[in-house]
């Protein structure tokens, strides 16, 4: 199943609020191995709600985060081990290339690139 997911160019990372409300936002996913690694900037919403409560969901969409499939269950947590952050980058760079290397350009340039953190997500079963 992570390998399918895994191939998806967008999937829907719904995370829960402590209130048990639902945010949905389409990210960028990278399989590795039995995991899916999503980079991110770790002052954003869903490293918070991760870090609160580690239950998840994913769901193939387009870049809009309009569904193209149906939900599967799934635990992510924050990754903070030494050497995940350039793991977690190589693997999304090897999966979508200039796109990344344009997206890290330009958080250089806006100042944000040392505000990253690496989300790891299993998947636990079909939603």
């Amino acid at each position: 199943m992570a390998a399918a997911i895994g191939d998806e160019t967008y999937v829907n990372l719904a995370t829960f609020r402590k209130n048990g409300n639902e945010v949905r936002t389409p990210v960028w996913i990278a399989p590795d191995g039995d995991r899916l690694l999503v980079y991110t900037n770790a002052k954003s919403g869903k490293v918070k709600r991760i870090r609160n409560q580690g239950r998840a969901r994913l769901a193939p969409c387009d870049m809009r985060g309009k569904l193209r499939g149906d939900w599967l269950d799934a635990s992510a947590r924050m990754l903070d081990a030494p050497g995940e952050l350039d793991r977690a980058l190589g693997a999304v760079i090897g999966k979508y290339g200039w796109q990344m290397r344009l997206a890290l350009f330009s958080s250089r340039l806006s100042g944000r690139y040392k505000d990253r953190a690496v989300i790891e997500i299993r998947l636990t079963s079909a939603g």
